[in-house]
């Protein structure tokens, strides 16, 4: 049974679909867990999806209703039961897991809740450390591009504790870019901050799509940081139930409640 969806009412989005190619396709993506039926649980059912290049997406959901899952699935972190994942042109699925890591990589950022940095390297040591491990060569025009636009020029020289919440964020986010990444995937980046850095943190990722035309897809609990994406995906039950474009809170909230 293919996902079926509702588009809320409102304008196209800012990208025409119908000119591009989408740079990450789910075709029948299903997630089952557990392997008998009183412990089976259908957490992706049957779902198809594109998102194309320069989109900011944002993807909400009720508590179990498989957005989290729909994230790491098209990621790479999660394995599918069936279906395909496709990125860049490239299938995931076919992938064995040595080759998928090298791809995850090369072509993915991650931004979490945890900050994941290192406490004793200051600000630029962490934003460099993921391609010094891969040997890969630094850009530094790109890095200087990425540290104007998120505005890290004076806390390059601070070590984490130095740095508030928001910075912290920031700079995770700086550090997921710097690779040049196909993807950005954000799962609730802003669940551990409060109100100001939630909002930092928000407009700085709506910047990576604005000014450094990067790909950014966001699970998050928050309608008001849903909105700020071009496009929202409410998933309900494992099935994408309504794929609203140019998302305000209104728009949202007549889907999810």
């Amino acid at each position: 049974m293919s996902t079926q969806m509702q588009t809320a009412g409102g304008p196209a989005p800012r990208h025409d679909a119908g000119t591009r190619n989408p740079i990450v396709q789910l075709r029948g993506v299903t997630k089952i867990y557990g392997r008998t039926d009183d412990v089976r649980v259908i957490a992706l059912d049957d779902v198809d999806l594109d998102i194309y290049e320069g989109e900011f997406t944002s993807i909400m959901g009720p508590s179990g209703s498989g957005k989290s899952t729909l994230l790491h699935s098209l990621a790479g972190l999660d394995s599918v039961t069936s279906g395909t994942v496709t990125i860049a042109g490239r299938e995931l699925t076919s992938m064995n897991d040595k080759v998928l890591t090298h791809f995850r990589r090369d072509n993915i950022g991650f931004v979490f809740q945890a900050f994941n940095l290192v406490p004793t390297l200051d600000a630029r040591a962490n934003m460099l450390l993921p391609m010094r491990l891969a040997g890969r060569t630094v850009d530094k025009h790109w890095m200087d591009q990425i540290v104007r636009t998120l505005q890290l020029h004076e806390r390059l020289n601070h070590k984490p504790h130095e740095l508030s919440g928001g910075q912290q964020q920031r700079l995770a986010v700086a550090r997921a870019l710097l690779s040049r990444p196909a993807v950005l995937v954000a799962d609730e980046p802003t669940g551990n901050l409060d109100s100001a850095s939630s909002a930092e943190v928000l407009n700085l990722l709506r910047s990576a799509v604005d000014h450094l035309g990067q790909t950014v897809i966001m699970v998050t609990h928050d309608v008001d940081a849903a909105s700020i994406a071009d496009r929202t995906l409410v998933v309900r039950d494992g099935r994408i139930v309504a794929d609203i474009a140019q998302p305000t809170p209104e728009k949202i909230g007549d889907v999810t409640r």
